[in-house]
C-alpha cells in the first residue's frame, strides 16, 4: 500500500489566529474514504533546542517559568528560527547567548523531531554544544523570566528518568545524547572563530 492511499486532500484552508509565535488554520479536508471534515492544527517556524556542555563538564540549565502550565521549569536553551539566522545551528547558537549567556566551542547535531505532529507542523532541531564558555550578558525577549545555573549531566539524567523534569524538549535531547554512543556521529560544527 502506497503513501497516497492514506493521504488526504486540502480542500480549503482558513487562518483562524495569528500571533507573533504560531498561527492556528482550519483545513477542509478529503479523506480517503472519500468522507470530508474539518482538521485544525498549528504552524510556527522550526526551533532549535540545545544541551549545553561547559569546560568543565556541567549542564547549563535555565529555571524559567511556563505560564501556560503555572510553575518553574527546569529546562534547556532553545527557541524558534529568525528570518536573519539562516541555518538551524545558528539559531542554536544565537539562542543559547541570548537566553543562557553562554557561547559554544562545539555545536553537534542530535536529530530532528516532529513534536506533536497530530496538532504541529513544527521541526525541533536538537543540538549538543560543548566547551560552553560564559559571555557578558544574555539578550532574552521580554516575556522570558529566567534563572540561568549549571548541574551535573549525571544529576539532569537522573532528573529525566525519574520524572521530576517535565519539559519536553529537554527529555528528549537528554536521552538523546545518553544513546548517542550507540549510533555513529552526525559531525560537529565549529563555531568558534
Amino acid at each position: 500500500m502506497d503513501d497516497h492511499s492514506l493521504t488526504w486532500e486540502t480542500l480549503s484552508r482558513d487562518r483562524a489566529f495569528a500571533c507573533e509565535a504560531f498561527e492556528v488554520f482550519t483545513d477542509r479536508v478529503r479523506l480517503p474514504d472519500g468522507r470530508t471534515t474539518r482538521f485544525d492544527f498549528v504552524t510556527e517556524p522550526p526551533s532549535a533546542v540545545i544541551l549545553p556542555i561547559t569546560i568543565d563538564g556541567q549542564v547549563v540549565v535555565l529555571e524559567e517559568y511556563r505560564h501556560a502550565v503555572n510553575r518553574v521549569a527546569l529546562g534547556l536553551p532553545g527557541g524558534s528560527a529568525e528570518d536573519e539566522d539562516g541555518d538551524l545551528a545558528a539559531t542554536a547558537v544565537r539562542e543559547l547567548y541570548e537566553e543562557a549567556g553562554y557561547h559554544a566551542g562545539t555545536l553537534e547535531p542530535l536529530a530532528v523531531a516532529e513534536p506533536a505532529n497530530g496538532l504541529l507542523n513544527s521541526e525541533r532541531h536538537y543540538f549538543k554544544a560543548t566547551d560552553c564558555e560564559p559571555a557578558a550578558e544574555t539578550d532574552r525577549d521580554q516575556d522570558e523570566s529566567i534563572r540561568v545555573r549549571t548541574i551535573s549531566y549525571d544529576s539532569l539524567l537522573e532528573q529525566v528518568t525519574s520524572g521530576a523534569v517535565r519539559d519536553e524538549r529537554t527529555i528528549t535531547a537528554v536521552l538523546l545524547d545518553h544513546c548517542a554512543d550507540s549510533a555513529p556521529s552526525t559531525g560537529d560544527i565549529d563555531v568558534i572563530g
